[in-house]
């Protein structure tokens, strides 16, 4: 089933949800390269220390945590892996295997108002579900950080060395936070969707 994300969070009709919300400035590029938490190459060794609920960003993560045993409580996936189409194999398995699907518009390189809400609203359902990326979703895990409750797990591709696992906290929040305030945009907009 597909749906689109609820717009209940102060949000008008003429709200333009697919337009970049944050764009992230070139200087920070560097900085986001450095993990929020450990890496790990074992799947089932990370979900054995796994809080819940687990959301997985990225294709790979995804299609690695299902093959243990796991599927993630939300996915955000969008086809590709380092920059080159995942096998169909792979983009089936993370697509098809949910019980909801929600399908967004996400440009490189930003945020929309319609991948966090649909982040928020996924976090908020009982059922895993699925967030399928029309462009990309590898700053996913920012908004996903500050939104999961204490004891969460995050867990996204760090490219060419595995999983990284963010248990999420009130510091790795507020460490989150804070580089979301140097990205370029409307910041307050962020802030009142994932309150």
């Amino acid at each position: 089933m597909t749906r689109e994300p609820d717009r209940d969070r102060n949000s008008s009709p003429d709200d333009a949800a697919d337009q970049p919300l944050l764009s992230l400035p070139t200087d920070l590029r560097d900085e986001l390269k450095e993990p929020f938490g450990p890496i790990e190459t074992d799947a089932e060794e990370l979900l054995e220390r796994a809080g819940t609920p687990i959301i997985a960003v990225g294709d790979m993560v995804t299609y690695h945590l299902r093959t243990a045993g796991t599927a993630p409580d939300v996915s955000v996936v969008d086809g590709q892996t380092e920059r080159q189409a995942v096998d169909a194999e792979i983009r089936e398995a993370v697509t098809t295997e949910t019980a909801l699907s929600v399908e967004i518009s996400n440009p490189p390189a930003v945020l929309t108002e319609a991948l966090v809400l649909a982040l928020v609203d996924a976090l908020e359902r009982p059922e895993p579900t699925t967030i399928v990326v029309d462009g990309e979703e590898d700053l996913a895990a920012l908004p996903a950080i500050v939104a999961a409750p204490d004891g969460a797990s995050v867990v996204y591709g760090q490219p060419g060395e595995g999983m990284v696992h963010v248990t999420v906290t009130e510091t790795v929040r507020e460490e989150v936070r804070a580089l979301l305030e140097r990205f370029e945009g409307d910041r307050e907009r962020l802030w009142t969707l994932l309150s």
